[in-house]
């Protein structure tokens, strides 16, 4: 019972160690302490060099990094627009008057087909009088050119009659003379039919004086009723131009647009009818940033993207005026290559190439142009240090901007989130 009830212990588990095993193993445990120690030590230099060579810390997560390249960097635009007719009149009321409607909108009509008939009885009054005015004063030119005829016919008869005169008066002096020096007449019957030679060619002058001054009289007369008569046709064919316009005819081959008026009202002079689209000719509109408006030219090329084709097309007309950040402008297809289908109001892609510049340094835009204007960029190291560099930009684009000076390619540089370092000198990227 006694043997039984005796506890065990570990003695039978013991083993002696001796001094020289227990003296390794010390000293291995020193050793395993020292280099834990040294890569402490070193990691906490690591962790100091770091802190020392920065003087803040900031998460990568938050940035944007982008490399600087060398390539062509290509200015251009792109922005969405909608489509346009380059051709869409208005036709408007010459007079005002009672509108008869001949067409609805959405109508597609021909060159020349009526529109819209406008009655002006005041206009088509104005017309039956100066058209009677016009009238008159042709008869009266008419009448000018017959009293001309009259004219020189009665200074032509005293002309003849004077020549016949002073004609006779020479043969009447002649015969004297030979009287005379034959002794049968006295000296005062010669010295008489000489005075009536003179008078004769006084008459004969004067008679031909008369007849050219009253031919240019009558001649200037009748001019001046001819520009009477014209002038009266120009005013009168004016007021038939008028009244032909009162039935408003399609500029062209397109489609009704607008109609601003009832079938039936009443419009005043130039007052707004109607409108014709030309289906044929389309723009696209688009808005442009303020910023790259300076840049754009009438003529630049570009690219309209619809139904998954680009076509050709250049930039037709920029608006003078800024709206809201934005300028409007116009682009039209090259060389009537115009794609097929096309409405008013459809959504189009628009691309415009401003420029391309071959082989130059550049890299992908961001917020840090705004940034100090551009002058300055962090640049990041080895280890993450990100350090503050002066640069000088160039040329921008939608993608990408050229610069000029202070950056090499394969350098890496913050592109966005530099806000966040506060204009310090150098940072730590985590």
């Amino acid at each position: 019972m006694d043997e039984q009830r005796r506890i065990r212990d570990t003695s039978a588990q013991d083993t002696f160690i001796g001094a020289p095993a227990l003296a390794a193993r010390r000293r291995r445990t020193r050793i395993i302490g020292v280099i834990s120690a040294l890569i402490l030590l070193a990691l906490a230099a690591w962790v100091i060099g770091r802190w020392n060579g920065a003087g803040r810390s900031y998460d990568a997560s938050r940035l944007r990094i982008a490399e600087v390249k060398r390539g062509d960097l290509v200015r251009d635009l792109t922005a969405d627009g909608r489509v346009i007719a380059a051709n869409s009149p208005t036709l408007y009321a010459i007079a005002a008057g009672t509108v008869t409607l001949q067409v609805v909108a959405g109508d597609s009509v021909k060159k020349g087909q009526s529109l819209a008939v406008i009655d002006s009885p005041e206009l088509r009054s104005r017309l039956a009088q100066e058209e009677s005015t016009m009238a008159s004063m042709e008869a009266e030119a008419s009448r000018a050119v017959l009293d001309v005829q009259l004219a020189r016919l009665t200074a032509r008869k005293a002309l003849d009659q004077a020549m016949i005169e002073r004609t006779v008066a020479l043969r009447d002096l002649e015969r004297y003379q030979r009287a005379f020096d034959g002794g049968a007449v006295p000296q005062n019957d010669l010295a008489k039919a000489q005075d009536d030679l003179k008078k004769a060619d006084i008459g004969y002058s004067s008679a031909q004086k008369s007849y050219e001054l009253e031919s240019q009289g009558a001649e200037l007369d009748a001019r001046n009723k001819r520009l009477l008569a014209d002038r009266q046709r120009a005013v009168t064919m004016e007021l038939r131009r008028q009244v032909d316009v009162l039935t408003l005819r399609a500029p062209f081959d397109g489609q009704v647009g607008q109609v601003q008026v009832a079938q039936g009202t009443s419009v005043e002079a130039n007052g707004g009818v109607l409108s014709v689209v030309d289906l044929s000719k389309f723009e696209v509109e688009i808005k442009v940033p303020e910023s790259f408006a300076r840049d754009l030219g009438i003529g630049m090329p570009a690219q309209i993207a619809t139904g998954g084709k680009n076509y050709p097309a250049e930039l037709s007309a920029v608006s003078p005026e800024v709206v809201n950040g934005q300028v409007n402008a116009r682009v039209r297809f090259a060389n009537g290559q115009q794609p097929p289908g096309l409405r008013q109001n459809q959504r189009l892609s628009v691309r415009i190439m401003m420029d391309t510049r071959r082989n130059v340094v550049m890299v992908e835009r961001g917020p840090f142009l705004e940034q100090d204007g551009g002058n300055t960029v962090y640049v990041v190291g080895a280890g993450g240090r990100a350090v503050r560099r002066p640069i000088r930009t160039g040329a921008t684009s939608l993608n990408a901007v050229e610069i000029v000076s202070g950056l090499q390619p394969g350098e890496q540089v913050v592109i966005s989130g530099s806000e966040l370092f506060e204009d310090a000198e150098r940072v730590l990227i985590n």
